[in-house]
């Protein structure tokens, strides 16, 4: 089936249903008759037609007639006179004329034989439509009828569209009863506990606690910078070897292997920057946040590849930490948490 043929049948169904749904039985009965009613005019104009077109035509017999029946009496006459050829002519008109009338004749029985006809259709139509009339009259009066008792029983049950919206009007109000009176109990219950009573207005009051983290956070971020810049200087604390210069510190290192590329042994004192990692890392975990997780990865391996020093694969020593890959994904990341770290 091509593609207009099925658009056209889904344009005549969805026609035919906006139809079904706008007619008016009653006025759809009322139509009926009405055109009923035309075609009985039509039917007793046809037969006014019939019978003026026989009319015309007897007419026309009868002036026929009467000149026929006036050439035979002056045939007559000219016999009388002794006028032969006279007579002659008026014969032969009179023979001309008789021609005509006998065309008549059938042509006028035809007409009563359609005018017979029409008037017996006539008959028929009007009994029809005074049938129609009656069981027009028994069908309208059954639709109102249904129609009055469906109204009814849809408003009884709750169906029709008013009753419809007035429903839809009190569930949102009770909704929005429910939400007040919640928030009426939940100040009520932030109230008594004297939660509200610590608020201020504005950013003049802060938590000490959020204050202290934020203090913290900022150190270790301060830190992490620092560390970093002193690795790109070549500067470290203290540093008498090449690994000391970039950046594990003679107070300590850490083995750390990225899971799925190399070792690093990096300082101690990158420690606070890597526990905020940490957090960051677990936090967007538990919101399964990729973005943040790969943004907080790609941050903890600048921070090992500046700070640390790449260990050689004959290195054995076991990891202190293992940090997940540039590329690794959350369900990744949790599915090497069940199974447990694993050192090198």
């Amino acid at each position: 089936m091509s593609l207009f043929k099925r658009m056209s049948q889904v344009f005549q169904q969805k026609a035919n249903a906006a139809l079904d749904k706008a007619e008016d039985p009653t006025q759809a009965l009322d139509l009926s008759y009405q055109k009923m009613l035309e075609n009985l005019q039509q039917v007793r104009r046809s037969i006014a037609d019939v019978l003026t077109s026989q009319k015309r035509l007897e007419a026309q017999q009868a002036t026929l007639s009467a000149q026929y029946d006036k050439l035979q009496g002056q045939a007559r006459q000219a016999l009388q006179q002794g006028q032969e050829d006279l007579a002659r002519t008026a014969l032969t008109r009179s023979t001309t004329v008789k021609s005509q009338i006998d065309q008549l004749t059938p042509q006028i029985e035809q007409l009563k034989t359609q005018e017979q006809s029409l008037e017996d259709t006539g008959q028929k139509l009007q009994a029809k439509l005074e049938l129609f009339r009656s069981q027009k009259d028994t069908m309208k009066a059954q639709y109102t009828a249904a129609k009055a008792s469906t109204s009814a029983m849809e408003g009884l049950t709750g169906l029709s569209e008013n009753m419809t919206d007035v429903s839809m009007m009190i569930d949102r109000a009770q909704d929005k009863i429910t939400g007040l009176q919640a928030r009426a109990a939940a100040v009520g219950e932030l109230a008594d506990s004297g939660v509200l009573d610590n608020l201020a207005i504005g950013s003049a009051a802060q938590d000490d606690i959020e204050a202290q983290l934020k203090a913290g956070s900022h150190d270790s971020d301060v830190d992490y910078q620092l560390e970093a810049m002193k690795s790109q200087l070549g500067i470290g604390v203290g540093a008498s070897s090449p690994s000391e210069a970039k950046g594990v510190s003679a107070g300590g290192s850490m083995i750390i292997r990225i899971t799925g590329d190399s070792v690093y042994e990096v300082p101690t004192t990158v420690k606070p920057a890597l526990d905020n990692l940490d957090e960051a890392l677990d936090s967007a975990i538990t919101r399964e946040d990729q973005e943040a997780f790969s943004s907080s990865t790609d941050e903890l391996i600048k921070l090992i590849h500046a700070m640390g020093k790449k260990l050689p694969d004959t290195d054995l020593r076991p990891s202190d930490l293992i940090v997940p890959s540039q590329d690794m994904t959350i369900e990744q990341a949790k599915k090497m948490l069940d199974e447990g770290p694993q050192g090198k």
